[in-house]
């Protein structure tokens, strides 16, 4: 059971970025348009909300598939975070994907 305060801070990642994705490209993207909005860049932020509450999910399930499920949520979390500093006001987004790519990458080892 050792590693169940590490699960939980791998769910508790997983649900701030799930929100932080979801919350800046829906409020502060939108508003800024032009690279915000560029479709490569709002997909991937979408895509990593959508994983990152997947992840926590399964986690929470017990899922046996959740470690495998952790080590795509880590690069994409990776690609979010990169995408994410080469735009103005995404500092906070950021910070949550790389706070969750760190987490899932040791769940998923």
């Amino acid at each position: 059971m050792n590693d169940i305060p590490d699960m939980q801070d791998c769910i508790d990642a997983c649900t701030n970025c799930h929100q932080a994705c979801l919350q800046t490209a829906l409020t502060h993207c939108l508003k800024m348009g032009g690279r915000h909005v560029a479709p490569d860049h709002f997909r991937l932020m979408m895509d990593c909300a959508a994983i990152c509450e997947t992840s926590a999910n399964l986690q929470l399930s017990g899922s046996p598939f959740s470690a495998r499920l952790c080590a795509l949520c880590a690069d994409i979390c990776h690609a979010c975070a990169l995408s994410c500093l080469e735009l103005d006001g995404m500092e906070e987004c950021a910070r949550a994907c790389e706070a969750c790519e760190h987490t899932c990458r040791a769940m998923a080892a």
